[in-house]
């Protein structure tokens, strides 16, 4: 993974590779932006949004009954999606980015990608990691966080080379950066549209069936691309 830079890349540039690449840029935050450290820092703020999404997806199954560790683990790759889009967007175009929870605000939105804002002069961090770790104590293993990890990371890759054919390779290297990492899947897995996670976001189990599994599970076979639903 990238150690940062202090450079920033055009929010124009990241914005023509889709809606999951959009950022504001803020000096301060203010309402209706929250700061992101508050779902690390304040538990209640996590397990709001954690419970938002049980409620949707309760909802869209006809009122089926969610278990919380599935609503986590859906939070999680919702939230750890727009995170990831544009770091490795930022470093296909060239310009790495790896920026602190500190720089980050967002606005916590369901039914699309959530607004995300930086810091004007950011600092290299590691907020996917830290949401991550928060998001163990709803029961779900880091097998599986980790796992959703490695989807959004081959999903933007895969988004950036609809967008932009061009950057197709430069996309790829910076999501195999991300998913060398031994924590995701023994960081053996490299992206594309044959990519294959070796867990399971648990989504599958809201219709009982594994035929309902994403295309890229450990549960389903062939593998095809697929887009994280950051909608949650």
């Amino acid at each position: 993974m990238s150690d940062g830079t202090e450079r920033f890349v055009s929010v124009d540039e990241l914005a023509r590779l889709g809606p999951f690449f959009v950022v504001c840029v803020h000096d301060s935050v203010s309402a209706p932006w929250q700061p992101m450290t508050d779902l690390v820092d304040r538990p209640k703020v996590l397990e709001t949004r954690v419970n938002r999404v049980r409620s949707a997806l309760s909802a869209s199954g006809g009122g089926v009954r969610v278990d919380p560790r599935v609503a986590a683990s859906v939070a999680h790759l919702g939230l750890v999606a727009r995170l990831l889009a544009p770091m490795i967007g930022a470093a296909a175009l060239g310009e790495p980015a790896a920026w602190s929870l500190d720089d980050l605000a967002w606005q916590d939105e369901l039914g699309g990608p959530y607004p995300l804002s930086v810091a004007s002069s950011p600092s290299a961090g590691a907020p996917v990691e830290a949401i991550t770790e928060a998001c163990t104590r709803f029961g779900v293993s880091r097998k599986v966080l980790w796992g959703n990890i490695g989807s959004a990371a081959n999903s933007a890759a895969m988004q950036i080379a609809r967008a932009r054919p061009e950057l197709s390779a430069a996309a790829r290297d910076a999501a195999d950066e991300w998913l060398a990492d031994p924590r995701i899947d023994g960081g053996v897995l490299q992206s594309g549209p044959d990519f294959r996670r070796a867990s399971c976001c648990l989504i599958y189990q809201l219709a009982g069936d594994r035929g309902a599994c994403c295309g890229d599970c450990v549960l389903t076979a062939p593998a095809v691309d697929r887009t994280p639903d950051a909608r949650y």
